[in-house]
């Protein structure tokens, strides 16, 4: 009794000490969203993959029209002039609307985006957690199989008996 008691703790332990882990992970993914690497050069594939074209409500990087053509040539004469990606992004923002921007912002009510997805992860594994340990106490030790067969009824033996020996 006491093997069991301790394996169903250190289950417990190994749960929480999961959930502590993609707690943080949740957490370095939100603060790493905004830190971008200043040092590194924005290309053109690299933003078109991220803002839309505004006519074709398409990602830029597909978009085959006039109005993705401007905002190509707008987007490179920004890199010429050696701007970052965040003040590129800005800039677009600026000239199109928020419209040409592929993710939603990261602050304000357009955050939710992000988090209720996370927070429903966070919640269905806190549920896991708590129920786990229930369903494995409630579950029969042998796994559920059973190695005796149910009785048959005479009747039933004689008709079952009767019917393989027609096989044999």
């Amino acid at each position: 009794m006491h093997v069991a008691t301790a394996e169903r703790s250190h289950g417990r332990r190994r749960a929480a000490a999961l959930l502590f882990l993609l707690i943080g992970l949740a957490g370095c993914q939100l603060a790493g969203a905004g830190a971008v690497d200043a040092a590194s050069r924005p290309t053109l594939p690299a933003i078109e993959r991220q803002v839309m074209c505004v006519s074709c409500k398409i990602p830029l990087n597909v978009a085959q029209s006039q109005q993705a053509d401007r905002e190509r040539a707008f987007i490179q004469g920004l890199i010429d002039e050696g701007r970052s990606e965040s003040q590129i992004k800005r800039a677009l923002v600026g000239q199109y609307g928020p419209a040409v921007l592929g993710l939603p912002a990261t602050h304000g009510f357009d955050l939710a985006a992000y988090l209720v997805p996370l927070a429903v992860v966070l919640a269905l594994l806190a549920m896991l957690a708590m129920l786990l340990p229930r369903w494995r106490r409630h579950s029969p030790p042998d796994g559920g199989r059973s190695d005796a067969s149910p009785a048959l009824d005479p009747s039933d033996a004689a008709r079952l008996d009767a019917d393989l020996a027609r096989f044999k």
